[in-house]
């Protein structure tokens, strides 16, 4: 005998229905969907969708989606092109990144990327040329938060823009995305981003036209239960927590060393050539393997800074060796420090992170380094000299607090005596963490990055001939 066919009331939120049933039950109830019926369910975003990720009614003409780790702000961006690509013809989309690879890797070919969502519509994907094209006539173009000649001269209907936080250049690209946003009716763009401090993503929802939405991870359903415990256990309360879980765009700390206004206007265009700055990202692990940083010619042979060293501080075990660039311009009262790129690495053994040192001196055209003794003594300088045996290590002693050590370098940035060669998120939150008195309120248990910013500098420009007579100041 044939089941008899079931009707759910006309009025019934069958996302809500679902999502209130025990898991074992939920699962039984979705399985009796049948198969076309779960596709369809599965692809209705509109039946799924949370508060925070649907599209504002409206005029506006951008939408900042700024929420917590988890909240679902990649399948909202994605369903919203879809969205658009589904309801016009051959219309030009910009998706922009922090850099190319983070487009492609998490806007197009991600879990909730375009790829995925969007299946039905994909006509053709050009990885090399950064080009999705769909069957509608509607093309995607994949563009870099650290490269705003890339926006200067194509048009588009629409854009999406992926953790804006973290663009290099963020100012310069977003200016040269609105000039291009000029093709139909009213051209529309949406920002996805955890809200990381700094003056662009402020300005750009205090301007008119401009509505924001989001909230924490836990506001999202469908993420893993598990996840959102753990990371509550570990971060919650702090600022870190409030960031990255609250979606909280916070001001800096009472008392920090560093503020976004300090390290913004320290930061300056790099001089390379290609103007994509002297660093290669936040991360230099985010290469594979045990490769180095992709080369540049030697900073001493291009005429900008001398000297120039590898500052590092040290792991405690599995954790985060900080790396940093720093360089002097300049002598005594004169000079000027820079810090040209962030090497960090972690979870590197001794030899794995010895390597990313070595790497970083090659790079940058330097035997110099300068290293912190207290993790691990006279066995830094072996590991070093393992892997480069033409590295000339010095080490330090620490005497003092980490915040203590970096106060003096703060006060070389007040005084407009240090140049920030690149975006480096990672480093930039452990400075704005450093309190002065001694406290710390960044991520993690310890600012690795910073430290190792602060011994090249105090090397440089405390320490060394170039600084002689700095405390004339």
């Amino acid at each position: 005998m044939a089941k008899p066919e079931r009707f759910l009331p006309p009025d019934l939120d069958i996302r809500e229905y679902l999502l209130g049933l025990p898991p074992h039950w939920r699962v039984r109830a979705i399985d009796a969907l049948g198969p076309q019926a779960r596709e369809a369910f599965d692809r209705a975003w509109s039946a799924w969708a949370h508060k925070g990720q649907q599209e504002p009614d409206g005029g506006w003409s951008t939408w900042v989606i700024k929420a917590g780790r988890g909240f679902g702000k990649t399948r909202a961006g994605a369903e919203w092109i879809v969205g658009r690509i589904a309801g016009e013809q051959a219309i030009r989309i910009a998706l922009v990144g922090a850099t190319l690879e983070d487009a492609r890797r998490v806007m197009v070919e991600g879990r909730s990327g375009l790829i995925e969502v969007g299946a039905g519509w994909v006509s053709d994907w050009e990885p090399s040329l950064g080009r999705l094209r769909f069957r509608t006539g509607a093309e995607a173009q994949l563009f870099s938060g650290a490269s705003p000649a890339m926006l200067r001269g194509p048009e588009h209907h629409y854009a999406w823009c992926d953790e804006l936080a973290k663009w290099e250049k963020a100012k310069d690209c977003w200016d040269m995305l609105q000039l291009g946003l000029r093709l139909g009716a009213q051209p529309r763009v949406l920002v996805t981003t955890t809200p990381v401090p700094g003056p662009v993503l402020k300005a750009i929802m205090d301007t008119p036209g401009t509505i924001t939405t989001g909230g924490s991870t836990r506001a999202n359903p469908h993420t893993s239960a598990s996840f959102k415990r753990r990371v509550e256990a570990l971060y919650a309360g702090t600022r870190l927590g409030r960031q990255e879980l609250e979606g909280e765009l916070l001001p800096d700390a009472a008392g920090a060393l560093w503020s976004v206004e300090l390290i913004e206007r320290c930061r300056v265009a790099s001089p390379s050539p290609s103007g994509e700055g002297l660093g290669w990202g936040s991360e230099a692990s985010e290469l594979p393997g045990e490769q180095a940083p992709p080369q540049t010619p030697p900073l001493k042979g291009r005429g900008f800074f001398l000297p120039t060293l590898i500052a590092v501080d040290p792991p405690s075990g599995d954790g985060t060796c900080g790396i940093i660039a720093c360089a002097r311009e300049g002598e005594g009262v004169e000079a000027i420090g820079h810090v040209l790129a962030d090497h960090s690495v972690t979870g590197r053994s001794p030899e794995g992170w010895a390597r990313a040192v070595a790497a970083a001196a090659e790079a940058h055209g330097t035997r110099d380094v300068v290293a912190e003794r207290n993790q691990g003594g006279d066995m830094v300088r072996a590991v070093l000299h393992t892997s480069e045996p033409r590295l000339k290590v010095r080490l330090r002693t620490a005497s003092k607090g980490k915040a203590a050590r970096a106060e003096p370098v703060a006060h070389l940035f007040e005084a407009g005596r240090v140049r920030f060669h690149g975006h480096w998120p990672d480093l930039e939150e452990e400075l704005r963490g450093l309190i002065a008195g001694g406290g710390y309120e960044g991520p993690g248990t310890s600012p690795d990055r910073a430290d190792a910013m602060v011994w090249g500098l105090t090397e440089l420009m405390l320490e060394g001939r170039g600084a002689a007579r700095v405390r004339e100041l």
